[in-house]
């Protein structure tokens, strides 16, 4: 399965990206000559339209050559030779990906009558209509880019797509977590006197079947009084719901389901990976304050950064202590959304399981572009906390952990996988724009220079700073592999 669920990831995420340079370059009128599933040498594949469509070797990746460019390093991570250096050979460009790693690269370099390369002493060559080094600095811009635009707009697509065939996750329980009275307007108190760990049976003439539900009942209700049913223990409480919108979203964001403080997983190199702590210690207490509810949990941590914590856990039917230093990390306040200063160990609890509510399709589409925006934001704040240093580089994984993350996607299920595929798609945009020669982003800065100063940046200097980008991306994923390694031997 897992095997599988990769190849699926992979394999899909590749074609998309590739495609979206491909279909780029068609529409600015570049002659595309190659579009390869994979890098190294040629499997299979057939020629159609002047352009051969190929499966390569190495399944972790992919590039579209283009003609126009002379590119020796790109020749050899496509399994050929480099072009022949007569005047009459004819050179080509590529866009490669590498999606083994954390990262993956596209990069062409070019020559142009304007930057002729000066080896075996070559006449400049003279651009043909049809070659990417002929056209304006937007169109190939374009080319570039469509790639990463081909991610974000897949993940959009996934996301929206799930909404439209599941609906939106929400969790499949109706017990009742953490009550914030300080959220709760005037004749909402009594949701305060719920025990916790209750069922909610009836809001009115709802019955809920997921706390989905539960959320939908306070949201459409009208305004005016309500009876709120639960069991174990049974009881009935009587609300009197606000007509104000503001205030059910308080109210929403003040009533949650329950979150058992069991650790489900816990980020490599993290605090809580430092302290020894593992997937099913349940929380008992932090600091001796008892611990009943993941959320008692993350605030008592979330105001302890960079201080030494004591956490009694429960492990194999024992007790045990462990001591954590949480990071330091920028976060929101819960009360005012204020950034803030908070503290994090790195651990995600047990959620209970997944339901889906139906989705209008507007609301599918809503939801799609939320999620995107939402994961965008994410992995923004991931690398952010890498680059200051708030993350540990030990969280950074390789297709190691790809595969492992693919193959339990895979086990929940159709839209969970989406949602996965989804996630790492805009995952892939975003590292790819990274300024770092080799990849998109790298190129674009070649392109911006190229626009200020009127004239390309010279072919010698690209492929310097290419061999730069190509030395820190090979860094990058031997860090990644290496710290999967060390994670898989316990270390």
């Amino acid at each position: 399965m897992t095997i599988i669920a990769t190849i699926i990831v992979l394999g899909v995420l590749i074609f998309v990206h590739e495609l979206g340079h491909f279909w780029a370059a068609k529409s600015v009128g570049v002659r595309v000559e190659r579009f390869s599933i994979g890098l190294g040498p040629r499997v299979t594949g057939f020629e159609r339209g002047g352009t051969e469509y190929i499966l390569a070797a190495i399944p972790l990746g992919g590039y579209v050559k283009m003609g126009g460019m002379n590119d020796e390093m790109m020749e050899r991570i496509e399994g050929g030779s480099a072009p022949d250096a007569e005047g009459g050979a004819e050179s080509t460009a590529s866009t490669s990906r590498e999606a083994g790693g954390p990262a993956h690269g596209d990069t062409e370099i070019p020559l142009t009558s304007e930057n002729p390369s000066e080896e075996g002493g070559r006449p400049p060559r003279r651009p043909r209509d049809d070659d990417y080094d002929s056209k304006p600095v937007w169109a190939r811009a374009w080319v570039i880019s469509a790639g990463v635009l081909m991610n974000m707009a897949f993940a959009f697509v996934a996301y929206v797509v799930i909404g439209l065939g599941w609906g939106s996750p929400v969790p499949d329980t109706l017990q009742v977590g953490e009550t914030r009275a300080e959220l709760l307007e005037p004749g909402l108190e009594a949701l305060a006197e719920i025990p916790t760990g209750a069922e909610i049976v009836r809001i009115g003439e709802h019955e809920p079947r997921h706390w989905g539900d539960v959320q939908e009942a306070f949201r459409s209700l009208p305004a005016g009084p309500v009876e709120l049913s639960f069991r174990n223990p049974d009881g009935v409480v009587s609300l009197d719901l606000p007509d104000d919108d503001e205030a059910r979203v308080r109210l929403l964001r003040g009533f949650s389901h329950r979150v058992e403080p069991v650790i489900a997983g816990i980020m490599p190199g993290s605090p809580a990976d430092r302290a020894g702590i593992e997937e099913g210690d349940r929380i008992l207490a932090v600091d001796g304050s008892p611990v009943e509810l993941w959320e008692h949990f993350t605030r008592m941590i979330r105001e302890r950064p960079e201080t030494e914590t004591v956490l009694r856990l429960e492990r194999g039917g024992g007790e045990i202590t462990r001591n954590v230093t949480p990071n330091s990390v920028r976060g929101e306040d819960l009360d005012t959304g204020e950034v803030i200063t908070i503290g994090q160990i790195g651990a995600v609890p047990v959620a209970p399981g997944t339901a889906y509510q139906p989705l209008a399709p507007l609301d599918a589409l809503r939801s799609g572009y939320d999620d995107t925006v939402w994961v965008t934001g994410l992995i923004l704040g991931f690398l952010r906390d890498l680059v200051t240093g708030q993350m540990s580089p030990r969280n950074l994984g390789s297709i190691v952990t790809i595969g492992e993350a693919s193959g339990q996607a895979a086990a929940q299920g159709i839209p969970v996988f989406l949602g996965f595929m989804a996630f790492f798609s805009v995952n892939l945009a975003i590292l790819n724009l990274l300024p770092i020669p080799i990849l998109d982003g790298g190129h674009l800065v070649f392109l911006a220079i190229e626009a200020v100063r009127g004239k390309p940046v010279s072919v010698e200097q690209r492929m310097r700073w290419s061999q730069v980008g190509f030395v820190v991306l090979i860094g990058i994923m031997v860090l990644a592999l290496g710290n999967d390694f060390l994670r898989l031997f316990g270390l």
